[in-house]
């Protein structure tokens, strides 16, 4: 089991920061389509596992040595090898990758400019860079939140400047947590809008939202003008989710608390000491 430091996402965490991770790696498998790809601090290995899926070959390199050995004994595919490294001494041969991804890596080191020389020495002249990194204004300023682990955050301009320096073209997106509701065409698949669903083992595109249980339609016998998806976003969304938890706490407390729960849990105990004694061997 890998040491949970707080400082890398494990696959075992389950909530919002989940969802900003998971979803990175969903934007990026876009751009790794039988390409060979960089996950340059890829700590527990899921996402380089992600890449994996449609990528020709992805390297997942990591400091951490403890990380190295989990992900090697964790993700086992064969176009897929964890090498330990630096991301500012990146142990790869020039220009040997198609695809360079780094997320959540930069705000971890004062030496900007030495890691994305490396990234770019190890692209291809034509290669694509995948970066990202809180916003300083958002993340820190506005809200007084001081990670630990950060030693040199950025604001917009300045991330931009950075990466603009290495690079003749690159688009700026912004990424958040959303809550609210949302209104979408159903005849198209992408109009406008990708929905990514998924979890640690694979993401994917996806039609529909989980659960849309509205319809709306809009009709004429004249020619309609065609109208953008729309998310209107409300606090009112945490305390519906947070009521709809403590339901779903309470029936599980009662599951647990049933004489079947509780009768099946005595039954299984002979298995469960076979398969412990089993696993030491």
């Amino acid at each position: 089991m890998l040491k949970q430091t707080g400082e890398r996402l494990s696959s075992k965490v389950y909530r919002s920061i989940m969802v900003e991770h998971l979803h990175r790696y969903a934007f990026a498998r876009q751009y790794t389509e039988g390409k060979v790809v960089l996950d340059i601090a890829s700590g527990e290995g899921f996402g380089s596992n992600l890449l994996s899926k449609n990528a020709a070959f992805v390297y997942g390199v990591d400091l951490s040595a403890d990380a190295v050995e989990h992900s090697r004994n964790e993700y086992r595919q064969v176009n897929t090898k964890f090498i330990e490294g630096n991301a500012t001494n990146i142990p790869l041969l020039d220009g040997e990758v198609d695809v360079v991804v780094s997320f959540e890596t930069l705000e971890h080191l004062t030496e900007h400019e030495q890691m994305i020389q490396e990234c770019r020495r190890v692209m291809k002249e034509d290669g694509i860079f995948i970066i990202s990194t809180p916003n300083k204004k958002f993340y820190s300023d506005l809200t007084g939140y001081r990670n630990e682990f950060h030693v040199k955050e950025l604001y917009d301009s300045e991330f931009t400047e950075l990466v603009g320096k290495y690079f003749s073209n690159i688009v700026l997106y912004r990424q958040g947590i959303v809550k609210g509701g949302i209104i979408y065409r159903a005849d198209e698949f992408d109009y406008g809008l990708k929905i990514y669903k998924g979890d640690y083992n694979e993401v994917a595109l996806d039609k529909n939202i989980d659960l849309p249980e509205y319809l709306i339609i809009v009709a004429s016998n004249r020619l309609l003008k065609t109208q953008n998806n729309s998310f209107f976003e409300s606090a009112a969304v945490d305390s519906t989710l947070h009521n709809e938890i403590a339901r779903y706490k309470k029936m599980y407390e009662v599951i647990l608390d049933s004489r079947s729960y509780r009768l099946g849990k005595i039954l299984l105990l002979p298995l469960q000491y076979i398969r412990s004694f089993l696993s030491r061997k």
